[in-house]
């Protein structure tokens, strides 16, 4: 794959931006992916109230799959050895932000790819957040070229692989963790009844005048 074309044109033109939008896709592209680990643990805890365990289930599994995309990438990017347009682009503007050292390949972008999972199990937890998490994951990917460090097709595989790793994920392992889940809000451990929220059955119980959970 050759995009070096395609990157030229995108670093231009971020050269050619006034330097508040430099600095707003640098702050963005380092600090970005955060806003995800937000959203993760909003999306958990707004699950816990639910009743229903197959909610917590879904927003528990985000994170994880989000965590198992990385995974692929880093094979991926393992067996491909792809230079980072920042060195190997000849007559490329200066990337934004420092190259990468030697060795930290190009092929898939890991920025991509963690945006890319976790826009997609967090749509799968809470459908109307595609709304958010789309348009941030494809602004993250935008930036890892804006700044110089990868090129377009790294992104593109980069979301593409991120988006279909989670997804598999997320459709494998939401029924047997949702059984798993019910099985613990019945035991008498508080930490594990916490964090996965009580459930119906003890939420009834507590509606129950006199009566007390063991």
């Amino acid at each position: 794959m050759d995009s070096s074309d395609p990157y030229r044109a995108v670093i231009d033109f971020a050269h050619w931006t006034p330097s508040w939008v430099q600095s707003s896709f640098e702050i963005w592209t380092r600090y970005g992916l955060l806003l995800f680990g937000v959203l993760f643990a909003v999306v958990w805890w707004r699950s816990r109230t639910r009743g229903a365990a197959r909610p917590v289930a879904l927003a528990v599994l985000a994170p994880v799959a989000t965590a198992v995309a990385y995974g692929a990438a880093e094979f991926v990017k393992s067996a491909v050895d792809e230079e980072r347009p920042c060195r190997a682009v000849v007559g490329a503007a200066a990337s934004l932000v420092p190259c990468p050292g030697p060795g930290d390949w190009s092929f898939p972008s890991n920025h991509a790819v963690l945006a890319g999972a976790a826009a997609v199990a967090l749509t799968m937890a809470v459908r109307r957040l595609a709304l958010l998490t789309v348009p941030l994951a494809l602004l993250m990917a935008f930036s890892r070229v804006f700044v110089g460090v990868h090129y377009p097709h790294d992104v593109a595989f980069g979301l593409l692989l991120g988006g279909s790793a989670a997804a598999l994920v997320v459709l494998a392992l939401t029924g047997p963790t949702a059984a798993v889940i019910t099985a613990a809000r019945t035991g008498a451990v508080p930490a594990v009844v916490w964090f996965t929220g009580p459930g119906p059955a003890r939420r009834g119980m507590r509606n129950v005048p006199g009566c007390r959970l063991p």
